[in-house]
Formats: C-alpha cells, sequence, structure tokens
C-alpha cells in the first residue's frame, strides 16, 4: 500500500495562487486513482479534483473547476495540486488520496480511497 506525504500549504491573499504537493512511497502511483479533497472546520470533507487510474481523465469539484488543476509526474511519484485564484472560501486542510479499486462512480466519495497523506493547510485571507 502507498503512503503519502502532503506538503506545500501555507497562508496567501485573495487572488493568489499556490501550489500543494503528496509525494508518494511503498508503490509507484501508477495504477492508482488519485485525488484530493480539503476540510474546513465545522464541515464535512469534499472532494475537489481526481485523476483517473489510466491517468487519462481529470475530474473537479463544481467550486474549483477553471482554478485548480490536478497533475502528477510519474518520474518523481507525486501528485501535484495548483490552485490559481484562491478564495477565502478555498481555506481548509487538503489532503492527498489514492486507492486501486476506484472508479468513475466512486472518486469523488472519499470512502473510496484507501491511502492518506496527513494533509496540508491552506489559508486565504486578506
Amino acid at each position: 500500500q502507498v503512503q503519502l506525504v502532503g506538503s506545500g500549504g501555507g497562508s496567501v491573499q485573495p487572488g493568489d495562487s499556490l501550489r500543494v504537493s503528496c509525494e508518494a512511497s511503498g508503490d509507484t502511483l501508477r495504477g492508482y486513482a488519485m485525488a484530493w479533497f480539503r476540510q474546513a472546520p465545522g464541515k464535512e470533507r469534499e472532494f475537489v479534483a481526481a485523476l483517473s487510474r489510466t491517468g487519462g481523465y481529470t475530474y473537479y469539484g463544481d467550486s474549483v473547476k477553471g482554478r485548480f488543476t490536478i497533475s502528477t509526474d510519474n518520474g518523481k511519484n507525486t501528485l501535484y495540486l495548483q490552485m490559481n485564484n484562491l478564495k477565502p472560501e478555498d481555506t481548509a486542510v487538503y489532503y492527498c488520496t489514492a486507492g486501486k479499486r476506484v472508479n468513475t462512480s466512486s472518486l469523488r466519495n472519499h470512502m473510496a480511497y484507501d491511502s492518506w497523506g496527513q494533509g496540508t493547510q491552506v489559508t486565504v485571507s486578506s
């Protein structure tokens, strides 16, 4: 089972950009569906973006579509989330996750994933 370590969070102003990363170890990310979820205080974990097991398809939550981009660097075994035009409502702890049994119908469900990073805080405030 792959182990994940997230990094790259921080405090930024509205309109800024930020990239969070998720380094994998213990297995290659090839063959895993990968995703980012986020959780704000007092709220449920929310789907942000996902990359299919084949790597050929990306999926985004409605609130981030057009602003965020999910990608991988297979050579570095790392997952990324590029976040542009950040808004205060993007403030949350961001979690990376991976799973081998995730399919198109379940990729927006956090319970479908097996491995989770520890989370990295992103704060957007003026």
